[in-house]
């Protein structure tokens, strides 16, 4: 557990951090947000006392931090910046096994340990051969990763390690760094300025104002569903409804299952399986591929096989058991307007339209309504 008491940091009349209340609790991720300057990176510092608060105390479990030699305080501290900092002249197995190096451990078993790490982060071992330069920003990231696992701290510090990146890496990145916290359970402060990421990664989501006050601090669907105030709202965004369905399960839902084409039909065929001129394609596993415009086809083209150049892939996959987000968005990204649903193992479930979908959200909106009432009026039932 990580805790700030009234922690404030000055840098001469400027207050980059105010009387700061905090407690990152053991073994869950949370996320400091905020517009810039407004103390994330300078709170998350001095955690590991990279910088010095100027008044206030900040605990790690029962110890104060700052009864603590900044070296040996570091040393159970992994800490991931935004460029993964990486050493160039030294391969990236190297760089992985640095610090328990440091710590005293045998250099051939450290590098051992850190070709494992590797692959626990999604690198094959053999990358560990190469130098920094040698690798995209995403792969330097995950290594970036390994290195701060490597001495297996029990808390890790995070500066918007995924913000250098594209955004397809970057959901990789977070999905992957979602797993391994699953596997590991590590104390995590994670600094973004990047709410969908926060709200994405977090157990807890801290909000700081401009100023270095702290706003609201909250799992991310309440933040979501109860803002503090107007610069939480704000903050949070317009869309913060829609966001909130990522947080409540689909459930049961109205499933159509519509007749299928395969790879490798003949296409005059699947004119029997078309619902206003589209046919969902899987392959032999029955695992969704796209869908086909059937009815955009010259009648010269029919006489072919259906094959993966001829599809529509704009429509996402959602889980059965995901959420409403997921299941909305895949009705609404649905070329054909009818969302795909797919099992755990990725066979096809059956579709949904989006009017199927807010129908449901509509009535866990409703029950939501009725038990809020309840909770405040226990006799209105």
């Amino acid at each position: 557990m990580i805790r700030f008491e009234a922690v404030t940091k000055r840098y001469g009349d400027t207050v980059a951090v105010e009387a700061l209340d905090l407690e990152a609790a053991t073994g869950q991720i949370t996320v400091l947000v905020g517009p810039s300057g407004c103390g994330k990176t300078t709170s998350l510092r001095m955690i590991n006392r990279m910088i010095e608060p100027t008044s206030g105390r900040i605990w790690l479990d029962d110890r104060d931090t700052a009864k603590v030699r900044p070296a040996q305080l570091r040393r159970g501290i992994g800490y991931v910046i935004q460029h993964a900092g990486l050493f160039p002249h030294r391969t990236v197995v190297d760089n992985v096994a640095t610090v328990p190096i440091l710590l005293g451990q045998d250099r051939r078993q450290a590098r051992v340990r850190a070709r494992e790490l590797l692959e626990r982060v999604g690198l094959p071992a053999e990358m560990g051969d190469r130098y920094p330069a040698q690798l995209s920003g995403g792969q330097q990231q995950r290594v970036g990763v390994a290195r701060a696992l490597a001495a297996d701290p029990p808390v890790m510090l995070m500066d918007e390690p995924f913000s250098a990146v594209d955004p397809v890496v970057r959901a990789q990145l977070q999905d992957e760094f979602l797993r391994l916290q699953g596997e590991l359970g590590k104390t995590i402060v994670f600094v973004t300025h990047d709410i969908d990421e926060a709200i994405k990664l977090g157990d807890r989501v801290a909000v700081l104002r401009a100023g270095g006050k702290l706003a609201q601090v909250a799992a991310p669907a309440e933040l979501l569903s109860h803002p503090a105030d107007a610069f939480v709202a704000g903050f949070v965004g317009r869309d913060r409804g829609y966001r909130a369905l990522g947080f409540t399960d689909a459930g049961t839902l109205p499933l159509d299952r519509e007749a299928v084409a395969h790879l490798g039909d003949a296409l005059a065929d699947t004119r029997g399986s078309a619902i206003d001129g589209w046919v969902l394609v899987v392959d032999r596993d029955e695992r969704p591929q796209g869908w086909l415009a059937v009815g955009g086809l010259p009648e010269a083209a029919l006489r072919g096989t259906v094959t993966p150049d001829l599809l529509n892939l704009g429509g996402t996959l959602a889980d059965e058991a995901g959420t409403l987000r997921a299941v909305l968005d895949a009705a609404l990204s649905s070329p054909s307007g009818r969302g795909v649903v797919v099992h755990a193992d990725g066979t096809f479930a059956g579709t949904v339209t989006a009017s199927q979908v807010l129908v449901r959200i509509e009535e866990r909106g409703a029950l939501v309504r009725r038990e809020t009432i309840a909770a405040r009026d226990p006799g209105s039932e």
